[in-house]
Order: C-alpha cells, then structure tokens, then sequence
C-alpha cells in the first residue's frame, strides 16, 4: 500500500484491521481477479480493482460485482475478454463500460474517465481519460477513489480515503463545489452512502449540499429515484432523511417530507409529524423479515403526508387532521408518479396510505365480522404489511396506552384468523361465478354481470358464505328490484 497516506497512530489498529478485511476479501475473488488482470497486462493494458469494489473489501462487505478501470478502451476489452469471460453485454458501452461474467462474478470494466458537464445537462458527457490518477480524481468520494492494480495488488489511494474509512467520513477527492458543479446528483449520492455505511458528512461536504441544493433540479426524475431508493433502503435511512431535510435537498424532489416538520402529532404531543414519521420508518424496518422492504418502508415515510393540509385547531385549543389519510393516499400517487415509479409499486404505497388509520376504532367494539372482512378485502395481498406499518404507527410514551394498541391489534389479528379459517378470506368472492351469473338470470357478458356480480360481493363481506340455494334466491330478489326480471 506504498502509496496510501500514511495513517495517524490512533488510526493505526482500526486501519489494521480494514487491511485484514481487504486481504481476505480480495483473495477471495483474487483467481478471477488476477487471471483478467494479466490478460490486460499481456495485451499491453493496466487494469485496476477500483471505487465501491476496493471500499467494501476494506469494509469486509466485497461482494459478487466487481468494477475495473483500464486504459483499454472498450472495443480492446471485447477483444481482451471474448473467449475467457462466459457471457459478455455491452449495456454501457456508451459510457465505456463492459459487463462479463465468470466464475459467478458479475464484472464491469470501464475505460478510464474524465467526465465534463456543461453545467447545464441533465447527464454527464463521457471523455476518455489516460491515467488512473486522473480516473481517481473524477470520482464522487473519497472513499471511492482508491484502487487495487492488478496483477501485483498494488494499492493506489491519492485522496486519503484509507484514512476516511478509519474516520468514518465522507469527503471529497476536489473541492465539494467542484464536485456536485461537475454532478449535482453526488449531493443525494452522499446522503445514500451516510444511510448505506452510516458515516457522517464532513462539514464542508454539509455545507456545499445546503448551498447547491438547488443544482438537483438539473438531474432527471429517474436517477434521483434510484439514488433515494438505495438511501431508503440503506442500514440507517434516517441518517440519509435528515441529511436530506437538513440541507433543503428534500425540498428539491420531495417537500412533503420537509412540510412534515411544521405540524404537531395529535397522537403524541410530545414530537411533530416529522419526528414521528421517522420513527414509524425505524419501527418498519423493525419488522422486516429479510431484507429491505422498500413498499413497507415508502409507505412508512409517507402515511401523513397529508397531515399539513388537513390540520385544523378546535375551540379547545386540539389540533386535528380528520381524513389525512384520504389527503395523503393522493399526494404519495402524485408525487411517485412524478419521482417515475413503476405504476404496481405506486399503488401499493398509495393503498397503504389510504389504509393505515383503519384500525383506529377498532378497540371501541364497534367492528362487526362485516368489518373486518371489509378490512382484509380492501387491504388484500397488503394485509402483512398493512399489519406491520398500523403497529409501527404506534409511537405513544404513554406505556398504558401503547400496551393497549397492542393488544387490540392482536386481538384483531385474531379475530382475522379466526374468520379466515372459516371462509377463505384470502379469497372473498361472491358466492356464484360470472357463468352461474348468466346462466341463473339468463343474461349474455355485459354490465349486468358485473353489476350482480358486485351486489354478490357485498353480500358475502356482509353476511359471509351463503349456500347454493341462498345465493341464488338472492340473486333473483336482487334481480326483481333492478327489474331485470319479473
């Protein structure tokens, strides 16, 4: 590691062991790694181990994806690899970048770059560079500007991102400004990697975001989706979140999140809505089985969304948000629409929006079996996650109340089940089918099928399974009302 700054003493154990993690990381994937690395070498060509695939080894995360810089240009690395690598795509050959895969290791090798922006794209401009140091330099952070040169394993870390591993901060290689100048989207970047590997943001980094924050409406819809994602769905998401309220960056793409901190929770007076809401996210993630959630999560981050528009203050000085969450459902469809979600995932967010205070009411006795079977209809395949986002909601200090939250929602989890395993409320449908429809009333496909059919549905969620005979004498007295026979 001949060129790395050289670290603090204090550093020196902690540094020791990122070392340790590296090496064992790196022998892991060292026979694909080193094999490709004396290919180039062979063909006259440098090929370095380099940015998030040098960072995870050092953290012990390395995983099956590896970036590669070189001097090769693309079309060199086709020839390079073809006959060695199993399968090849050249997905982002635009960008310089060549995907292979070999050994169960998924490879991305790009061209050394030198980026330019007009500072007034809403993409980079790729350019060809000629060194690795130069590759360095362009790169987001720090912590992502080393490399590992290959064969020889030689260690190259220009900016001290070593160092910055150990302190756990997220800097720079160029000045921030010039930094998010050149890509404004390294702004939200910094917020998903303080989620991701929970660092904190150097000052200087803090203090160009805030001062910037407005560079990000130069980036497309699409990639600051994914970067928010990525940050959702990091280790610590609120770090990420604050990061991005702090800074006025949330205001640039999502300012319903920020219009959160103006309000006061009728629930808990205690904190606002926006300290709530990261709460009930951290709840969520509580609950997650295996992995991230993001639909869990969304929905989460957004439940009261609607709460600013819907606050009203009563003569007695308590402040309420009647029907927030009807509000809320509308403003989360709009805004993952304009932040390009995919239509499914859209919808299933907005439903558990919609859905979330349905509970509420329950423990007072008023849900007949109607209820919840209306519950369990409208939440569908969301039923699990509806569970787990209402219990995360729960963020009282009020001990005696909380235990009563949760023992009516268990309660009412087993009045689910219990209903369930008498009529298959997985599947409440009507008790006769569109062809028994027709055939009973004798009628073609058309309106009044699918008229019968709902008035049917209401029945069973009513009054539950109705027999043969049943269903169909109420299908004819329902049929003589509409006049359809006599």
């Amino acid at each position: 590691m001949s060129e790395a700054s050289a670290p603090h003493a204090a550093d020196r154990r902690e540094l020791t062991a990122a070392q340790r993690n590296a090496v064992a990381e790196l022998l892991r994937v060292s026979p694909v790694a080193d094999e490709l690395g004396r290919r180039f070498v062979r063909a006259g060509h440098e090929l370095h181990l380099v940015g998030g695939s040098v960072r995870d080894a050092l953290l012990g995360r390395l995983g099956d994806d590896l970036d590669f810089c070189t001097d090769a240009h693309p079309d060199e690395t086709l020839r390079i690899i073809k006959g060695w690598a199993e399968s090849i795509w050249e997905t982002g050959r635009e960008f310089g970048t060549i995907g292979a895969q070999r050994d169960g290791l998924r490879l991305e090798i790009t061209t050394f770059r030198a980026e330019s922006y007009d500072q007034v794209s809403r993409n980079p401009v790729v350019v060809y560079g000629t060194s690795l140091d130069e590759d360095l330099k362009r790169r987001d952070f720090t912590i992502n500007a080393m490399a590992v040169s290959l064969p020889d394993h030689r260690f190259t870390d220009p900016h001290g991102g070593l160092d910055d591993i150990s302190a756990k901060v997220i800097r720079t290689p160029s000045t921030p400004g010039e930094s998010f100048g050149d890509d404004p989207l390294r702004m939200l970047r910094a917020a998903r990697f303080a989620a991701q590997l929970r660092f904190a943001v150097h000052p200087d980094v803090h203090l160009a975001m805030t001062e910037m924050a407005a560079d990000l409406d130069r980036i497309t819809a699409e990639r600051i989706r994914d970067e928010f994602t990525k940050l959702l769905c990091g280790a610590d998401p609120i770090t990420g979140l604050r990061l991005l309220v702090d800074t006025g960056l949330a205001e640039r793409f999502l300012p319903e999140l920020t219009g959160l901190k103006l309000e006061i929770d009728e629930h808990a007076q205690h904190k606002d809505v926006y300290e709530h809401t990261l709460t009930v996210v951290e709840n969520a993630i509580s609950y997650e089985e295996e992995g991230c959630d993001f639909i869990l999560r969304m929905a989460a981050l957004l439940h009261d969304v609607g709460k600013p528009a819907t606050k009203a203050v009563g003569s007695d000085g308590r402040v309420s948000f009647h029907h927030h969450e009807v509000v809320g459902a509308r403003l989360t469809k709009a805004r993952m629409k304009a932040m390009r979600y995919p239509k499914e995932v859209t919808a299933k967010v907005t439903a558990l929006v919609a859905l979330h205070l349905r509970f509420y009411g329950y423990g007072r006795g008023e849900w007949t079996d109607s209820a919840v079977r209306r519950y369990v209809a409208d939440a569908g395949d969301l039923l699990p996650r509806l569970h787990k986002l209402t219990r995360s909601d729960c963020t009282t200090r009020n001990r005696r109340k909380a235990a009563q939250l949760a023992a009516d929602y268990d309660a009412l989890e087993d009045r689910i089940a219990r209903i369930a395993a008498e009529e298959d409320l997985a599947r409440v449908r009507p008790d006769l089918d569109g062809n028994a429809i027709m055939e009973l009333l004798g009628v073609p496909p058309g309106p009044v099928v699918g008229r019968a059919w709902k008035h049917l549905k209401e029945q069973r969620l009513e009054h539950g399974p109705l027999d043969r005979d049943a269903a169909e004498a109420e299908l004819l007295r329902w049929a003589r009302a509409e006049g359809l026979i006599t």
